[in-house]
């Protein structure tokens, strides 16, 4: 059975390991289309002290245009996220996997889309295993 998201766990920091899944995720014609830093926004909002917690939308262009044209109804599942969490002395990096979604799993053409989608998200992800 599938896992339905990607995940890794790296003793990087945090700092690190985002740069590193950015730089990953760019080598395979992903971008950063949103930035959430929740630890920031919780503090903000309602002065509540949590770990770090960060949240990447992350967007390949080429697909996404090829899956706009497919199904309209894309942006409800894009950007990716990706998000990365302490727990104890390590990171997990954790991102969605478009492959899990019916809509898209229910069409043979917006599959492909999502399996390419996958593979790049796993293959950057996959970078950080053993760090």
């Amino acid at each position: 059975m599938r896992e339905p998201a990607i995940q890794v766990t790296t003793s990087l920091s945090m700092e690190e390991a985002e740069a590193r899944m950015r730089e990953a995720l760019k080598a395979r014609g992903f971008g950063v289309l949103t930035e959430v830093d929740v630890q920031e926004v919780l503090k903000d909002r309602i002065g509540v002290d949590v770990e770090p917690y960060r949240i990447l939308g992350v967007c390949n262009p080429q697909l996404a245009h090829a899956a706009i044209s497919l199904w309209k109804g894309f942006g409800l599942i894009a950007p990716c996220n990706v998000a990365i969490y302490d727990v104890g002395e390590h990171r997990v990096v954790i991102a969605f996997d478009p492959e899990d979604v019916p809509e898209v799993r229910d069409n043979v053409d917006l599959y492909r889309i999502a399996q390419q989608a996958s593979l790049g998200i796993r293959e950057a992800t996959a970078t950080l295993e053993g760090t």
